[in-house]
Parts: structure tokens; sequence; C-alpha cells
């Protein structure tokens, strides 16, 4: 299946550090680990690692970092032939602080408020698509013109134009941050009545296929009744990029026609092994570590 991922790409500076720096103090480092980044690009890397058919459209400039982000995609077979390196921007730059006791990171992220996708896209039509709002224009003229694809949002921003994008796909794979902001209930420490209750009220606002991610307490989905998956144990030192690529592992296993279950166990599963590396691309499971945890996982 033909898959087409919509959206920000990054470049991102990881500084681990074993805890959270003190505010007005020098700090000499170590290491630091650089790769591509953002939501959508992220995913469609795992998905190039994983064997798929798969195309990244997003926009980044025509400089080091942006020409950077495409030879990595280049060299896992991404389809990058509508990817804009743009002379006008700079690329999106991402500086993160990981604090590798907690697994905790700090991400500052510089992005102009003008950038976005200019380019006229020449599109083979995509059997999924997966977006991750940044693209918004150009996301809504895709979901309009192939209205037969399986179509899946990674809703992490509760902002105006993903919440309509949200309204607009089959899948809605949201953060607990969206979830709260959508429904008014608080996700902290919630029982599993409260869990229910924000799980409803979100299938009653978009209608669709809700998923929504609750980092160490797992994933709420529905399969006949709302269940949770339960993450695995795992010792984490760096969390970016886990959502990201757990968005690209559900999409994996959409596009294998396999049961939700079967879906979010391992989108979980993908989202658990990345935070045991440092650097979000970096951290891609491989099919092998897959397998560990999965043993049908193809």
């Amino acid at each position: 299946m033909r898959i087409l991922c919509i959206g920000h790409a990054a470049y991102d500076i990881t500084v681990p550090l074993e805890s959270y720096p003190i505010e007005n103090t020098k700090n000499r480092v170590h290491n630091r680990i650089e790769c591509g980044g953002g939501p959508a690009c992220n995913a469609a890397y795992l998905l190039g690692c994983w064997g798929t058919d798969v195309e990244f459209i997003g926009v980044v400039g025509n400089d080091l970092y942006g020409k950077k982000i495409k030879q990595e995609l280049d060299q896992v077979g991404v389809v990058t032939d509508n990817m804009q390196l743009n002379d006008d921007y700079t690329t999106t730059s991402s500086f993160i602080i990981a604090n590798t006791s907690i697994g905790s990171r700090t991400i500052l992220t510089y992005r102009p408020d003008d950038m976005k996708y200019q380019k006229k896209a020449n599109i083979e039509e995509p059997d999924i698509i997966l977006i991750d709002g940044q693209e918004y224009e150009l996301s809504k003229e895709v979901l309009k013109k192939y209205p037969n694809a399986i179509s899946i949002i990674d809703a992490g921003r509760p902002v105006k134009e993903v919440i309509e994008l949200s309204h607009l796909v089959n899948y809605v794979v949201c953060s607990h941050e969206f979830a709260e902001e959508l429904t008014g209930v608080s996700l902290k420490n919630a029982d599993s009545k409260t869990l229910e209750q924000c799980f409803t009220k979100m299938e009653h606002i978009f209608g669709n296929h809700i998923i929504i991610t609750l980092e160490s307490m797992g994933s709420l989905y529905r399969d006949q009744t709302i269940k949770l998956m339960p993450t695995i144990q795992v010792n984490a030192v760096d969390s970016t990029g886990a959502g990201d690529l757990y968005h690209g592992a559900f999409t994996y296993a959409i596009s294998k026609k396999l049961p939700i279950t079967k879906a979010v166990q391992i989108a979980t599963v993908a989202g658990g092994i990345s935070v045991t590396k440092i650097g979000g691309r970096n951290s891609v499971a491989t099919k092998e570590e897959m397998r560990k945890y999965i043993h049908d996982f193809e």
C-alpha cells in the first residue's frame, strides 16, 4: 500500500544530561546527537526503515539542515520528490535537552510563522494518508482529493487547524493534552471511569476512530469496548520522537490491515523502544527489536 505523510520536518540537536540544568549556570556537555525530526517526517522515516512504499511532503530550507533531512529520508527509501527545499526559509530547528535520569525531554523549536508548503505537488494516489496538522491547507486539499484513502492524524497540539483536520480523518490518534483540551476532562491520575468518560466524549466530538496516548499509562482505544493498552517496561532515557514513531508504527499496522488491538500494540512497542535511545530518528526500533515483544511481527 502507498502511504503519504504530510507535515512538519525539523532538524534536532539533542544534548543528553543526567539532570536538568539550573538556570543561569554554565554547563559543559560531552555529547550531542543530531538528526532530522518532526512528527510526520519521523513517521515517514520509520515507515521507510520498515520497508513500506512511503512518501513525505513538507517544507524545509534549501540549506545544510534541509539537505541533511532529505538525505536521511532518501537513504531509507522514502520518496521525497514533492518535498520542498525553499530558499526563502531556514530549516526548522529543534534544540532538545534530554534528562536521561528520568527519560524526559525539553524542546525549543524555531519555525517561521509564515513557513508553509508552496510547491504544486504531483502526488500519486495514496492508500493511506498520515498528517500532523502542520501543513493545514495542503492536508485539507489532499484529504478532499483522495476520500477513499485511509486517513490518520497525529493530533498533538489542540489548535484550531488540527481540530478541524481531525474531523476529516478516519483515525484521530491524539495526545492526552489534546483530549483534555477538547473534552474538559483531566486525565492526570484518572481512574477507569474518568478515562472512559473522556474517550466517549472524544468519540462524540469526532465520530471516528479514537486512540488517546497516555504516555507511561499506555493507550486508550476501542475494540468493541474501551480498552487500555499498557506500555512496555523499559529504562527510559529520552522520550524525544516517541509519539512520532508511535504514529508511524500505527500507520504501518493499518497498512498491513491488522486489527485495531494489534495496531495499537505495535505502536505502543515501537514508542516504548524509542525512549531507550537518545534522539528521535535515531531511536526507530528495528524489526528484530520489535519481535522481542511481538513474536509474529512482520
